[in-house]
């Protein structure tokens, strides 16, 4: 009399250990993906607010009168010119008071000298430097004298 062999029920240790290996290998390249991608979601918003701040301080530089006196506080600036050498920790309104939340941020201003355009028109180049935790970035802006 031969013994007859019972189906197979189940699986065996070996392949219970491999298939928890292979699933582990898999969440973890997922679990990275997603690390990734969550510490870099915020970039953007940290860019935007740099753009903001330098777009800002040019807002308030631009209108100013191409040249005049020198003036020794923020609020009395009254040319492009007195913005020369500007250099903020945190970025300020056009008072001098802080921004609350902007702190991480530094900001300088420098103006250039006069350069001629077509038709004996003089500019001057105004360039707002804006550095923080997403890096830095520069915006210029021209300020002619007409």
């Amino acid at each position: 009399m031969t013994a007859r062999r019972k189906p197979q029920r189940g699986v065996t240790l070996v392949e219970l250990i491999l298939s928890m290996v292979i699933i582990g290998i898999a969440l973890v390249g997922i679990f990275s993906v997603i690390n990734l991608t969550v510490s870099h979601s915020a970039d953007p918003l940290v860019q935007h607010q740099a753009l903001a701040i330098a777009e800002s301080y040019l807002e308030e530089i631009l209108p100013q009168n191409y040249a005049g006196g020198a003036s020794g506080n923020r609020a009395d600036f009254d040319d492009v010119d007195d913005y020369n050498g500007l250099s903020d920790h945190g970025a300020r309104d056009q008072h001098g008071a802080a921004v609350n939340g902007l702190e991480q941020y530094s900001v300088t201003v420098s103006v250039a000298a006069p350069v001629a355009l077509a038709g004996g028109v003089k500019a001057k180049q105004i360039t707002v430097s804006v550095s923080g935790p997403g890096g830095s970035l520069s915006l210029v802006g021209y300020r002619a004298d007409y």
